[in-house]
């Protein structure tokens, strides 16, 4: 299997996970539009390509595809995974697959508004949201939401511009200072999880399941997280994917208060915490793998142990520029 990592920007680890799987079997190869990129001294080869809104960008990725005969393709940045759904035919005529959701799918998952409103519309558990202050208002002088509440953009990742608002004065100014915020009911009484997936891409159903306790989230998301199984969610995971068209690895960020699960949002890519499932034995490698030989992978839940713990920490690429 020779994969492509668009976008490897710091996800060394990621890469260096495949590597262990793959053995010598295969090419990792990774770009990026920096060469101070640290994930991409983890591949076997890399190329420096234009910024993924460059109109030269997927010319430049259909030649890094033929030209290091790639078998499957995925990003690590949201922004490029639209872009990969869009040109799915043009890979599969490269004999490319791509891990990324179809791209209906892929526009829901990127507007986080878009998605709340997608949930609601298909009954599925998910965080009460507001896409402008005077719907919120309305709702507030009914008692039908009261304070904290929460604000993030409506798209982006990593929890940059997410935090919590107290008061009304408050958030009409935030409102009017970034018209590109949301506002959510606050959560903090609930338990705050995430959950790593693999969709098939032959059979489009999930196999693999991770959970976590988020610990503790740092800008760029979970970084001290525990593991825990649970029957009822994978039920509800189930439910909630069957109104979406995803491709590969997903990272399912979800809420649990009094005895019920809630889907906040969905980025549909390897989630910076899916080290701690790879770490723990659930490894996505082996089912990538398997697709790409045309072989179904058959659904396993439950197949890790309860209580693993994993701790993140900081890490270095030492290298002489130039090379």
């Amino acid at each position: 299997m020779n994969i492509l990592f668009c976008s490897a920007g710091r996800r060394c680890q990621l890469l260096q996970d495949f590597r262990q799987s793959m053995g010598n079997n295969g090419k990792i190869i990774a770009t990026d539009m920096s060469v101070t990129a640290p994930a991409i001294y983890m591949a076997d080869k890399f190329y420096i390509v234009p910024a993924v809104n460059d109109e030269n960008y997927i010319s430049t990725i259909f030649d890094i595809c033929r030209k290091e005969e790639i078998d499957v393709i995925t990003t690590l940045i949201d922004p490029e995974i639209k872009i990969l759904a869009e040109h799915r035919e043009e890979f599969r005529e490269l004999g490319v697959e791509v891990l990324a959701p179809y791209t209906e799918t892929a526009e829901v998952c990127f507007d986080k508004y878009e998605m709340f409103k997608y949930l609601k519309k298909n009954g599925i558990d998910t965080v009460m949201t507001y896409g402008d202050i005077e719907s919120f208002e309305k709702e507030l002088n009914e008692n039908k939401i009261g304070f904290p509440v929460f604000v993030k953009p409506r798209e982006g990742s990593g929890s940059v511009g997410a935090r919590k608002i107290t008061n009304l004065s408050d958030l009409k100014e935030a409102m009017a200072e970034d018209s590109s915020l949301i506002i959510q009911e606050y959560m903090g009484d609930s338990i705050d999880l995430d959950a790593d997936i693999y969709i098939d891409t032959i059979s489009h159903e999930p196999v693999a399941l991770f959970s976590k306790k988020k610990l503790e989230t740092k800008i760029g998301g979970a970084n001290k997280t525990i593991s825990f199984k649970d029957d009822k969610l994978v039920e509800f995971v189930k439910k909630a994917l069957k109104v979406f068209k995803f491709n590969g690895p997903i990272d399912m960020d979800l809420w649990y208060r009094n005895g019920r699960y809630y889907l906040s949002e969905i980025n549909p890519r390897f989630g910076g915490a899916y080290l701690h499932a790879y770490g723990a034995g659930v490894d996505f490698v082996r089912l990538i793998e398997n697709n790409v030989k045309g072989i179904k992978n058959e659904p396993c839940f439950n197949n890790y142990d309860d209580n693993i713990a994993m701790l993140m920490y900081d890490g270095a690429v030492i290298q002489k520029l130039g090379e």
